[in-house]
């Protein structure tokens, strides 16, 4: 993959998560703030972007959102496809409650 297509695949990456969460939050911001594992600081910082603020920052040549599954018991429990799926689930739900929220 060429530079200029990771790039594109980054701004469609962020501009897509940045689009949901800006609605995940207008929804619901409890619970957006515990799924997207975000502080009620970034939460507000979301919700209010403008559409052109998030074009901008969509293509700013990072992504704006970080892979949650520092743990590997987490992820293990999350894609184990055991008979007990949802126990499973929620047992990580609750580890990742537990842990640090993002501030950036």
């Amino acid at each position: 993959m060429k530079m200029d297509e990771m790039l594109d695949e980054m701004r469609d990456v962020n501009l897509s998560y940045l689009m949901l969460a800006q609605n995940m939050i207008q929804h619901d911001k409890a619970t957006a703030i515990f799924r997207l594992g975000i502080s009620q600081d970034v939460a507000d910082l979301i919700e209010a972007l403008t559409p052109a603020q998030i074009l901008k920052l969509a293509g700013s040549g990072m992504l704006v959102s970080r892979f949650r599954f520092d743990d590997g018991v987490v992820l293990n429990m999350l894609t184990s496809y055991t008979k007990d799926r949802a126990l499973a689930q929620s047992h990580a739900a609750i580890l990742m409650a537990g842990q640090a929220m993002a501030f950036a």
